[in-house]
């Protein structure tokens, strides 16, 4: 019989995990929280897998206990070497895998789009990072601590920008918009100073912000100048992240793939893509961008596979696989994070 192995994308807001054979079939894709060890521990959070890890089993009608081969593990909130190997560590206790490895969720979105396995890649989800592997072995990242750190980006941050654009205009501050009018009905509410208020004193959680993201893509896409400003923002840090990650590695006049992943980028955003583009064409012209047509967690399945030993024609077929399936709905809180990403 084939092995098992096991595929994991963890992001801020929601977490996949693939089970498969080395052949490449799938046998199971299950979803839960967002992997968030810089506010619930390292332990917490590598438990929260390894349960997922065994619904995966139950699912495919497989005893828990039942061994896997390898385990690839790409987490958001994991972004530097010395909580890679703690996560690592911790896994491996927890018997989730015979063999197991764990990265950035960042990766997973650069192994599952670059056809060579090398290049640069952003996530921009419910909030934003970016990494970059050279094809000599050399990589490039960033700290990814938040605010204090220089980083902005993704929809809780948009989400973010839109509720305060909206305020400022009725205080008079800033110019008019329709998020005023758009943005409260999100929440029941009447206004976008009862949404402000209702954030501040806990009534609604600050991550919960995330869901106004598509109203102020919407808005943009509409011709509304506020919303398109926070819009072509995001934008413009996504290629200052694809830049420097191409000027730290010295490949900006070498061609370059550059993978855009993440759900403020794979949900057809047309003018945030048209916009990177144009950017990237001014700034970096080897770069050769393309949006992830899979989900992320095709890339861990891979790598898992890889590990595992199994055939290119293994990971083809899985990759297809995930590609033509619908992912599967939460079953755990996916409340997006209130880290970076």
């Amino acid at each position: 019989m084939p092995d098992l192995v096991v595929g994991v994308d963890g992001g801020n807001s929601k977490t996949d995990l693939v089970l498969a054979d080395t052949d490449g079939r799938l046998l199971s894709w299950v979803r839960g929280a967002g992997t968030r060890p810089h506010t619930e521990g390292m332990e917490a959070t590598t438990e929260g897998l390894a349960r997922l890890g065994r619904q995966a089993l139950a699912e495919a009608g497989l005893p828990e206990t039942t061994p896997v081969t390898a385990g690839a593990y790409f987490l958001a909130n994991v972004d530097r070497r010395a909580q890679e190997r703690l996560a690592q560590r911790q896994l491996t206790q927890l018997g989730v895998a015979e063999r197991t490895v764990v990265h950035n969720d960042t990766l997973a979105v650069l192994r599952a789009g670059a056809p060579d396995g090398w290049g640069v890649a952003v996530v921009s989800g419910a909030g934003i990072n970016a990494a970059a592997l050279h094809p000599g072995g050399r990589s490039a990242r960033f700290l990814s601590l938040g605010d204090i750190t220089g980083d902005w980006g993704g929809g809780l941050a948009v989400a973010r920008a839109g509720l305060g654009a909206a305020v400022r205009a009725g205080d008079g501050r800033g110019p008019a918009t329709r998020l005023r009018r758009e943005l409260p009905a999100h929440f029941g509410l009447d206004s976008v100073e009862a949404v402000a208020l209702a954030v501040s004193a806990g009534e609604i959680q600050v991550t919960a912000l995330h869901g106004l993201a598509p109203l102020v893509f919407a808005a943009a896409e509409t011709g509304d100048a506020v919303a398109r400003s926070i819009v072509e923002r995001l934008g413009d840090e996504i290629v200052t992240m694809v830049v420097a990650l191409l000027r730290r590695l010295r490949l900006l006049r070498t061609t370059t793939p550059v993978v855009l992943g993440g759900g403020t980028l794979q949900n057809d955003q047309q003018m945030l893509r048209d916009h990177i583009g144009a950017r990237l064409a001014a700034e970096a012209p080897l770069a050769l961008p393309r949006v992830l047509d899979v989900a992320p967690v095709a890339g861990a399945t891979a790598e898992a596979l890889v590990t595992a030993g199994a055939p290119a024609q293994a990971q083809e077929r899985l990759r297809e696989t995930i590609a033509t399936r619908k992912p599967p709905d939460a079953s755990a809180d996916c409340a997006p994070g209130s880290g970076p990403r």
